[in-house]
C-alpha cells in the first residue's frame, strides 16, 4: 500500500475547511477533515474512533500498540475564520513559496498531524511496549468542547500528553487562563438639556470602570508567580460603546474586559472576586447592571517545574521549557496526565493573514516526537 508523502498530508489537512466560530455565519462542522485523519491513520496501523461531541462536532482518538499508561499527542482540527482581503495566498490550500508552507491551519494547528503520521512511519515497532494515542478535537478556538467532551470521557489514561500548539519547539509547561466578560449598564434616555429626566449609563459605566480598575490592583498586589515573564493576573479593558449622541442622555454603555489568571487561581474563585468589585455598584444602581460571560472561561495551567516529565522533554528538546499567556487546552488534558505544550511554528503566526510553517521546523519536528515516542513507548 502507497502510504501518503508528508506533503500530501499536509496538503489534505489544510485544504479541508474546518472552521470554528461563535459567528453561526462562519462556524462549520469538521467531520471531514477527522475522516480524512482517519483514513491515514489506519493506513499506518492506528485502531481509530470517531465520537461526536456535538452536532457536526467530532473527536478523534486513535491508538497503536497494547498495555497501559503511554503517551497521548494532541492538538485540535478546527481553525479561526480568516479575512481573504487580507490574504495573499489561498487560506484553505497549502501553498509552498519563501521556504514556507503557507495556509490556514498550517502553524494553528491542523499541520501537527502530519508530523505525527511522518514520524509513524518512520518508528521500527517492533519493540514498543505501551501504546501510542492521537486525539484530534473540535472546537478548541471557540468552547474548546472537544477537550472538555474527552477529558469526561476518557476510554484511557496515559502517562504523558503532549499538545502540539505551536511553540517553535520549547516545551510549555504552564499558562495563564482567560474569562472574559460583558458588563452591561442600562440606564434611561433622555434630552441632554435636563440631566434629571434620565439616567446616564456612561456615568454608571465610570463607577464600573473604578471598580474594575481596583480589582485589577488588587489582583497584581496578592497573587504573583516568578515563573511567569508577567508574573502576576492581567485586567485589560478592551472594549466600550455607549451612547450615540452628544445631546442624549446615554441609555446603555457596554463594555468588553479579560482577565488572564494564574495557574491555581480556581474559576469559581475569580469569578466571585469580580462580582464582590462590582456589589457596591450594583446596589447603589439595582437591575441596571448585568454582568454575562463572552465564553466559557479557560483555567491557568501548570506542570510543575520539577517534574521528570518536564525533564525529559527538556533533554529531548535541547531547550529550557517555559511558560506563556496564551491558553491551550492543557488545564482539560492535564487533568488526566502530566501535560506539556510543544509544536512546530510561532505562536507569531496563529490567527494572522498568510498563517506559515518555516521548513526549518520539519526534520526537527519529526525528530522531536520520534524520540518522544521511543522515550514513553518503547523499553
Amino acid at each position: 500500500m502507497q502510504l501518503p508523502s508528508f506533503k500530501e498530508v499536509y496538503s489534505g489537512l489544510i485544504s479541508t475547511s474546518s472552521i470554528s466560530s461563535s459567528d453561526p455565519s462562519w462556524d462549520e462542522g469538521n467531520q471531514l477533515v477527522i475522516e480524512k485523519l482517519a483514513t491515514w491513520l489506519k493506513d499506518v496501523g492506528f485502531e481509530v474512533e470517531m465520537v461526536e461531541a456535538a452536532a457536526g462536532k467530532f473527536n478523534l482518538i486513535a491508538k497503536k500498540g497494547q498495555g497501559e499508561g503511554g503517551l497521548l499527542l494532541a492538538g485540535h482540527s478546527d481553525t479561526v475564520p480568516f479575512d481573504e482581503g487580507r490574504w495573499n495566498f489561498e487560506p484553505h490550500a497549502l501553498t509552498e513559496a519563501n521556504n514556507r508552507f503557507y495556509g490556514l491551519g498550517t502553524a494553528d494547528m491542523k499541520g501537527f498531524f502530519a508530523f505525527i503520521i511522518e514520524a509513524v512511519k518512520k518508528i521500527d515497532w517492533s519493540k514498543q511496549t505501551k501504546p501510542v494515542y492521537i486525539l484530534a478535537t473540535c472546537d478548541e478556538e471557540t468552547s474548546m468542547l472537544g477537550a472538555k467532551h474527552f477529558t469526561d470521557n476518557a476510554p484511557f489514561k496515559p502517562d504523558y500528553c503532549i499538545i502540539g500548539e505551536p511553540t517553535s519547539l520549547v516545551p510549555i509547561r504552564g499558562h495563564k487562563g482567560h474569562v472574559a466578560n460583558a458588563v452591561r449598564v442600562t440606564g434611561k434616555s433622555g434630552h441632554s438639556s435636563d440631566p434629571a429626566l434620565g439616567v446616564n449609563a456612561i456615568e454608571i459605566m465610570h463607577e464600573v470602570l473604578f471598580a474594575l480598575m481596583q480589582l485589577r490592583d488588587r489582583l497584581i498586589k496578592e497573587y504573583h508567580h516568578p515563573g511567569f515573564a508577567i508574573p502576576s493576573p492581567t485586567l485589560n479593558l478592551g472594549h466600550i460603546h455607549g451612547g450615540d449622541s452628544a445631546n442624549r442622555i446615554c441609555g446603555c454603555c457596554e463594555l468588553h474586559y479579560d482577565v488572564r489568571p494564574l495557574p491555581g487561581i480556581s474559576l469559581d474563585g475569580l469569578d466571585n472576586m469580580l462580582r464582590g468589585a462590582l456589589k457596591e455598584v450594583q446596589a447603589k444602581w439595582p437591575n441596571r447592571i448585568e454582568v454575562t460571560p463572552l465564553h466559557d472561561a479557560v483555567p491557568g495551567f501548570e506542570c510543575e517545574h520539577s517534574h521528570p516529565f518536564v525533564a525529559g522533554m527538556e533533554q529531548l528538546c535541547q531547550t529550557p521549557s517555559q511558560t506563556v499567556n496564551y491558553c491551550t487546552e492543557a488545564p482539560f488534558l492535564s487533568q488526566l496526565c502530566p501535560t506539556l505544550v510543544l509544536g512546530p511554528g510561532s505562536i507569531e503566526q496563529a490567527h494572522q493573514p498568510d498563517e506559515f510553517l518555516a521548513f526549518e521546523f520539519i526534520d526537527p519536528t519529526i525528530n522531536i516526537l520520534s524520540k518522544a515516542i521511543h522515550q514513553y513507548c518503547f523499553d
